[in-house]
């Protein structure tokens, strides 16, 4: 059992004292604190809390011209104005700090950050660019990197894009520097120069040997240059890296075996694909292949199997589209209707879905347009994509 002293008793008043006097002290400081704020800074404050958001930045816009001196809330009006899409007046915000000979220099670095910020959103990429690369080597250097390479990638500068990837091992990773070789790699097929082609495609592999666009590339490459049996081998690499995107190749498969006159052997490749990584673009090929080379009877039962095993909306619209081939003229008519019904569904269900953000498009992106995350678009349409465990 603890003892206790009566002297300690005195301690209570001693302790109470002193907390009275700091929160004197406190008190003096914040009432002296407040009359210096300008009188519209606590009518912006007022707004806010009567959710008019509106007449609230009108007012700490006023209080801003009234004291020059509010820097943080320089800072937080111009982030508020850049999210709102309103960037001339964050630009006009930042740049209203950077200009001031009085800022210290870290606060100075911060409005510059934030200025080319404004910019990039703005889409003024030259001037973004700029003042990013002014901050590196300085404490904004990392977050400037990060910008600068989403800048590059937005300029489709891949060289630079590589260069300053190299800088942020924990940002960019070997599957997106392996995409910018890829990139690399397409503009110098479109130019015809195919030996630098193959040199960007080696490296993308060596950076991520299950780089699906580089195997894809490499077999393009190939075709161009009538090596059908090179390019149908690099194609049945994606097998091997990730088959979900054999729905990419399965077209161009097909017309590799049948300028080898080999037609058979491509069908019988591709309903293998089919049955062991049932796609709706898959079927689509197989359909026609199987059309063409067997007749509509063997393409209905086709889709109407492939229906049994995988139900979907997009896969009865195929069928409907089979049945009407083997229909009699009498019921055509029905079957039409039925078809636009069932379509008229299925337009939404046919876009690509990004696995990452949720973005929806009518083509197919290796780059998803709206979070800029790479490959993150599988060649699925979005039935399947919700279908998918």
């Amino acid at each position: 059992m603890i003892e206790f002293e009566y002297w300690q008793l005195l301690l209570f008043p001693l302790f109470f004292g002193l907390g009275w006097a700091a929160a004197r002290v406190d008190i003096r400081h914040l009432v002296k604190e407040s009359r210096s704020l300008p009188r519209s800074y606590f009518q912006g404050l007022n707004f806010l809390l009567n959710e008019q958001p509106d007449r609230a930045i009108e007012a700490f816009v006023d209080a801003v011209k009234v004291d020059p001196q509010t820097v943080e809330l320089h800072f937080a009006l111009g982030g508020l104005f850049r999210r709102r899409g309103e960037t001339e007046r964050a630009i006009r915000m930042h740049q209203n700090l950077v200009d001031r000979e009085d800022l210290p220099q870290h606060l100075k670095l911060k409005a510059l950050a934030e200025l080319g910020q404004d910019f990039l959103k703005a889409g003024l990429l030259d001037r973004a660019e700029a003042i990013f690369d002014k901050l590196r080597g300085t404490a904004e250097d990392e977050d400037a990197k990060r910008n600068l390479l989403e800048i590059y990638q937005l300029e489709r500068d891949w060289e630079k894009a590589i260069a300053i990837a190299a800088e942020l091992p924990d940002v960019a990773s070997q599957k997106e520097i392996a995409e910018y070789y890829c990139e690399l790699a397409a503009a110098e097929m479109m130019r015809s120069h195919r030996d630098l082609a193959r040199q960007h495609l080696q490296t993308a592999l060596e950076r991520n040997r299950k780089c699906v666009r580089a195997s894809l590339l490499q077999g393009d490459l190939e075709a161009q240059a009538g090596n059908d049996l090179l390019a149908i081998d690099w194609w049945q690499r994606i097998e091997q890296q990730d088959p979900v995107y054999l729905a990419l190749v399965a077209q161009r498969l097909l017309d590799a075996y049948r300028r080898l006159d080999r037609r058979d052997e491509g069908l019988q490749l591709l309903r293998g694909y089919l049955e062991r990584y049932p796609s709706l673009d898959l079927l689509d090929v197989v359909f026609q292949l199987v059309l063409e080379s067997d007749g509509a009877d063997a393409a209905y039962r086709l889709v109407r199997d492939e229906l049994k095993r995988n139900p979907t909306l997009l896969g009865f619209d195929k069928l409907l589209e089979a049945r009407l081939l083997v229909a009699p003229p009498e019921t055509r008519a029905d079957l039409d209707l039925a078809k636009g019904i069932v379509q008229g569904y299925t337009r939404r269900l046919a876009r690509y879905q990004c696995d990452n953000c949720g973005f929806k498009a009518r083509q197919f992106y290796w780059r998803c347009p709206a979070c800029g995350g790479w490959e993150t678009y599988p060649p699925k349409r979005t039935e399947e994509f919700d279908l998918t465990p």
